[in-house]
């Protein structure tokens, strides 16, 4: 077996951990989509007084929240190496343990959610009437004005409004909570599409053409 000098093992290692490190952050800035996924779940769910019976399936993306099995150790390696192995180990399941915590619970994001569950109150008859629907970015649209009366239109019109203000702050805020203000965009998106998946039978929404259907 070729036996290489130490100073070399020592160099090789050096690089591989740079390697590692690198390969480290960049995982760790990926965007948690299933994680979000599961947070925007239980958050429309909040806003909605659904119970968990009513939550929306798994969708097939989504990972288990359990970290899989660390690999045994292999004692026939060099121990410098052997310590790199475990390093990597350490921060692959740093990162997937990243992806699996996705916040959804600080103070600003309570208030927010506390005013559109109050709203949906005053918003949820016209869901059943066909009147409002949901659209592919993650709002809300008068699909059908005539079917609000209308003695009542001005103020579900303005119910709209300010539901789909808390609706981009509530993006925000969940970006900023998790320290990724860049990350509104696909918070945004994830969300268009769990609010379409929790929605009940009966409710409209518009697929990515921005075409009507229901559900």
């Amino acid at each position: 077996m070729l036996k290489l000098p130490r100073l070399k093992i020592q160099f090789l290692t050096l690089a591989v951990l740079s390697l590692l490190l690198g390969a480290c952050v960049t995982i760790n800035v990926y965007f948690p989509a299933a994680a979000a996924e599961r947070a925007a779940d239980t958050l429309i769910r909040e806003v909605w007084q659904q119970p968990e019976s009513e939550q929306a399936p798994q969708t097939s993306g989504e990972k288990s929240s359990t970290p899989p099995e660390k690999p045994a150790p292999q004692s026939h390696l060099p121990t410098t190496p052997t310590v790199a192995i475990r390093l990597l180990d350490w921060m692959v399941t740093e990162a997937q343990a990243a992806d699996v915590y996705f916040s959804v619970s600080t103070p600003k994001i309570q208030r927010i959610k506390n005013s559109m569950a109050q709203r949906f109150k005053t918003l949820r008859p016209y869901f059943s009437k066909g009147a409002l629907g949901l659209t592919h970015d993650g709002l809300l649209s008068i699909r059908k004005p005539n079917a609000i009366p209308l003695r009542d239109r001005n103020r579900i019109k303005k119910a709209v409004t300010a539901d789909n203000q808390d609706r981009m702050a509530l993006y925000q805020a969940i970006a900023n909570a998790n320290k990724h203000p860049e990350w509104i965009v696909q918070i945004q998106d994830t969300f268009s599409q769990r609010w379409i998946s929790n929605a009940q039978r009966g409710w409209w929404y518009q697929n990515n053409l921005g075409q009507w259907r229901q559900k």
